[in-house]
């Protein structure tokens, strides 16, 4: 996952709104959004070379989503597949009580803490529809995600990159404007393809040519790009939709994937 774009409590019909895209190499084996054969309650698709996954819920309304950090000078190859840090989120139990969810997020979050040298850099956020956080183990720090519009890219959560910026001011403008949220739109917006300015372009040590290439929303290269959108939407009913629209090496929507169910 490499962004994603959170309206957070800023329409009273849609109180959660997540629109992420899932930037990798095109020859990396990955299975569509489904319900996991032994985690049947988990809703996420599946990285098929590291078994681990980027984005995922819970029928029970837990959430969580990452983005790698890109600093490719500090790359280590002695360490955990990060896919797996959504995965174990998804697979504890959620509390029942409120204050219990706190508490599972807070345990998580230490456990985050001391292993955040066993893998490459990351942001993950998680919780549940009622609280969400990211975490950083770059910086070991820790953002709550209350009332808003977030963007998260490839470096922290207060990192200003342009594509960021524009996927968060064109979010924030739609939900404040519309007067009904349509999948489409989001979709739309998840597809914009317009590249950095040169000036603007962050400096991760992966050369010009690079950067602009990744420095668009709807990333297109031959070899990496934008595999999957996905949109999640809790509505004021607590009622979840999951939509998945997939891309081919070329750009083209491939498939798009629905559920919907009660949390």
């Amino acid at each position: 996952m490499c962004i994603l774009f959170i309206a957070r409590r800023k329409r009273a019909d849609y109180p959660l709104i997540i629109a992420a895209n899932r930037d990798e190499f095109y020859q990396r084996p990955t299975a569509p959004s489904a319900f996991w054969k032994h985690h049947p309650h988990m809703l996420a698709g599946q990285d098929l070379e590291a078994r681990g996954t980027w984005m995922g819920v819970t029928r029970q309304g837990k959430i969580a989503a990452l983005t790698n950090v890109r600093a490719p000078s500090e790359m280590k190859t002695d360490v955990n597949s990060r896919g797996e840090l959504v995965a174990n989120w998804l697979q504890q139990p959620l509390a029942d009580h409120q204050n219990n969810s706190l508490v599972a997020i807070d345990e998580y979050l230490q456990s985050l803490h001391l292993s955040r040298n066993q893998y490459n850099g990351y942001n993950l956020l998680f919780g549940d529809v009622a609280h969400l956080c990211v975490y950083n183990n770059v910086n070991d720090t820790t953002h709550g995600v209350e009332q808003g519009v977030f963007g998260l890219s490839n470096a922290d959560i207060v990192t200003p990159w342009p594509k960021v910026t524009q996927g968060v001011t064109a979010l924030n403008q739609y939900v404040d404007a519309q007067a009904k949220i349509d999948c489409e739109d989001l979709f739309a917006l998840l597809k914009q393809d317009t590249k950095a300015q040169d000036q603007a372009l962050p400096d991760t040590g992966i050369g010009y040519e690079w950067e602009k290439a990744l420095s668009s929303i709807f990333i297109q290269t031959p070899k990496y790009g934008t595999r999957t959108s996905t949109l999640l939407l809790v509505d004021a009913n607590n009622v979840l939709t999951w939509k998945e629209r997939s891309f081919s090496d070329t750009g083209l929507a491939t498939q798009t994937r629905e559920f919907s169910f009660q949390i």
